[in-house]
């Protein structure tokens, strides 16, 4: 097997080494912003990107997404992380994390026979464009070894029945641990409940339609002959409601009757690559907020 490859990212590591990123769901009320700005302001933090957005000014939630530049980030931020958690998070009843903005996210990649959603996948990632480490790809099939393992990256086969599913993701935890993220590009097996509270709002999967229409089996099929006249595609967090959880993003693609089932196939699966990849890409760069079983996505 080939050792891991880390592609070149535009050296954004080297350049982003003392930028930090500050996420934040509160009650909204007056004096947010001010006092969060005044609290990096204080430990000599300087703010470069501020994007908010807030549900309603009166009883609504708030949230807001900061990037900042702290000298000497790796000695002085767990020192900030302290310091903002006992004044300023707990004055206003914050939600909060903070992330290392030239820290890759390491993700998993969950695939069965489809491959149109890994490709996108693996040529962002080594192009660069996506800005994660690709630790491993996870399947339930052995097809997809030779593609995986040409980019350097562990290719671990699981193979999964009905009598064998509470082992196979037993084994799949034991080789995901330690991820940040994992990434279901067209993964045909049901995530049980125990295996998502391993992973909350850190599993993304693709749907092949603009939910909720044609769930289940043969969705193009269905379409076809329902006469539809758009096809799209849902990236989604995985809950214990299946296809039910926080969406992150959604394209669509208008089609006519002109179209068979092939085509449409053809034209899904373009959607399903681009939408899977974007939401890979905001989720790693810290640009999602959920709430309830809504998102915020901050691009």
């Amino acid at each position: 097997m080939s050792p891991l490859v880390t592609p070149p990212n535009r050296q954004r590591s080297d350049r982003h080494q003392d930028r930090a990123r500050m996420l934040i769901s509160c009650p909204d009320r007056p004096g947010i912003v001010a006092a969060v700005s005044q609290f990096l302001a204080k430990h000599g933090a300087n703010i470069v990107q501020s994007d908010q957005y807030t549900m309603d000014p009166e009883g609504g939630m708030f949230f807001i997404r900061i990037e900042f530049d702290l000298p000497q980030l790796e000695v002085n931020l767990e020192k900030l992380k302290q310091d903002f958690a006992e004044t300023t998070a707990a004055e206003f009843s914050m939600k909060w994390r903070v992330t290392q903005a030239g820290r890759k996210q390491s993700i998993a990649v969950f695939v069965s026979k489809e491959d149109h959603c890994l490709l996108e996948l693996l040529w962002q990632w080594k192009s660069g464009d996506l800005y994660a480490d690709i630790a491993m790809v996870v399947s339930n099939h052995p097809d997809m070894r030779d593609t995986v393992e040409s980019f350097g990256i562990p290719y671990h086969h699981i193979p999964v029945t009905a009598d064998t599913k509470k082992e196979a993701e037993a084994k799949q935890l034991e080789v995901t641990q330690g991820v940040d993220a994992i990434v279901l590009a067209r993964y045909m097996q049901i995530i049980s409940p125990s295996f998502i509270e391993h992973y909350p709002n850190r599993i993304i999967n693709i749907h092949h339609s603009f939910l909720p229409a044609f769930v289940g089996g043969k969705p193009y099929a269905q379409a076809y002959e329902r006469g539809v006249k758009i096809i799209g595609a849902t990236a989604h967090y995985v809950t214990e409601e299946l296809d039910g959880g926080p969406i992150i993003e959604q394209d669509v693609q208008r089609v006519s009757h002109r179209d068979n089932v092939e085509a449409l196939k053809r034209i899904g699966r373009h959607i399903e690559r681009i939408v899977l990849a974007r939401a890979v890409s905001w989720h790693v760069e810290d640009r999602i907020l959920t709430h309830q079983n809504k998102t915020v996505v901050f691009n």
